[in-house]
């Protein structure tokens, strides 16, 4: 757990990392663009079993209102977000 801009965040503090961009495909997943310059391929439906929190998210049209913001994803106008580096963590390389 680490404490950034005065958010506590669970998980481990990857350095710098943001995300730059992002593209929704089809059945939950995206491509992101990390500051890192990578582009990693995330499955937003694997937040389904995270918690009620991301419960929104089975719904297509909920997914489909991903935006990055201030370096960060958010869906639904800011109610949903991840950590860049919790995003990092769970994606995978887009080869």
């Amino acid at each position: 757990m680490y404490i950034k801009n005065g958010i506590c965040y669970a998980g481990e503090l990857v350095p710098e990392i943001e995300v730059a961009s992002i593209k929704i495909l089809d059945d939950g997943m995206m491509l992101v663009d990390f500051s890192t310059g990578e582009t990693r391929l995330f499955d937003v439906t694997s937040l389904l079993d995270k918690g009620s929190a991301f419960a929104p998210l089975a719904s297509e049209e909920n997914r489909r209102t991903a935006k990055v913001t201030h370096g960060f994803v958010s869906w639904l106008d800011g109610e949903i977000d991840i950590a860049p580096e919790t995003l990092y963590l769970a994606s995978m390389e887009n080869y």
